[in-house]
């Protein structure tokens, strides 16, 4: 197994996010590894957990990243976090992203879980997406 790619995974799906122009014009710049102290704007992404699984061959170190991003929103009702949750899914599913080491193979939409949060004043989707890289 080798969890070395994952840093790049990281960065690469970050990259992939802050870039993506219809995000932005929901988000804007508020896309984080983890949610800032202080003021937070009422709709922004946390990069979340990830769970690694080796997928190696007698040839090639690989693995299988299973990650979280987590939309959250103070918008009435769930529309705007499904809308934010479905511009984050079209830009990452079957994305082509360049890593800094290894080569991704493929990546795709595992599953999504809507709930309200504290005193049901915020909206969070969890979208779980499974990366396949392999060291190169």
């Amino acid at each position: 197994m080798s969890y070395a790619m994952a840093a790049a995974l990281q960065t690469a799906v970050f990259q992939r996010l802050e870039t993506d122009l219809s995000l932005t014009a929901l988000v804007g710049t508020a896309i984080y590894d983890a949610a800032p102290p202080g003021t937070i704007p009422g709709t922004y992404l946390v990069l979340g957990p990830e769970e690694v699984r080796d997928r190696s061959d007698a040839s090639q170190a690989g693995a299988a990243h299973d990650f979280i991003v987590t939309v959250v929103s103070d918008g009435a009702g769930f529309q705007n976090a499904k809308n934010v949750a479905t511009v984050v899914s079209d830009a990452l599913v079957d994305a082509d992203l360049v890593l800094s080491r290894g080569r991704l193979i493929s990546l795709r939409f595992v599953r999504a879980k809507a709930d309200r949060m504290s005193r049901g004043t915020q909206r969070k989707i969890d979208l779980r997406f499974r990366a396949l890289v392999e060291d190169t």
